[in-house]
């Protein structure tokens, strides 16, 4: 694939600590907190692109287990397929219980973020291509996704107009 990046190349990790301003009255994370942290998507993006990027939709989102007070969480985001301007990004969120080392997923999504220029507009990004088994399966159903995004998106035009 000429011109084209691997999507390791984008892989990016942040680990947080889960402090009390973080949280709810159950002393679990806001889930408005966790998606607060898009910016890893953006950042693996960057890195893909060299570019600067916006969040164009959050696909899915998929809260699987609390994570509290005082529990790291580990981000982790990797470009899984992409259009003429736009990036899918997977974001795995992991919780880990400092104190018993127990690790549980926490929440799973689906990112889309747009290379923009200078002025604003989106501008052309590299494909990308799996090396491993994992990516393989995330690249092949990123390519669906994408599909099913797009005649969303013309549904939505449609009504509209």
């Amino acid at each position: 694939m000429s011109g084209a990046h691997p999507m390791s190349r984008s892989r990016t990790t942040q680990t947080r600590l889960i402090l009390p301003p973080d949280t709810n009255q159950y002393g679990s994370i806001f889930g408005g907190k966790i998606l607060a942290y898009d910016e890893i998507a953006a950042i693996a993006c960057m890195k893909h692109t060299g570019k600067e990027v916006v969040t164009a939709s959050f696909d899915s989102v998929d809260f699987v287990s609390p994570a509290y007070v005082g529990d790291m969480l580990e981000l982790e985001a990797i470009i899984t397929s992409t259009g003429r301007t736009s990036m899918e990004v997977y974001v795995r969120v992991l919780s880990r219980n400092v104190k018993t080392g127990e690790e549980k997923l926490t929440t799973e999504s689906f990112v889309t973020m747009v290379a923009i220029d200078e002025e604003g507009k989106p501008t052309p990004v590299p494909a990308v291509y799996p090396e491993t088994e994992e990516e393989e399966k995330l690249y092949k159903a990123g390519l669906e996704r994408q599909k099913t995004r797009r005649e969303k998106r013309k549904k939505l035009k449609e009504a509209i107009v």
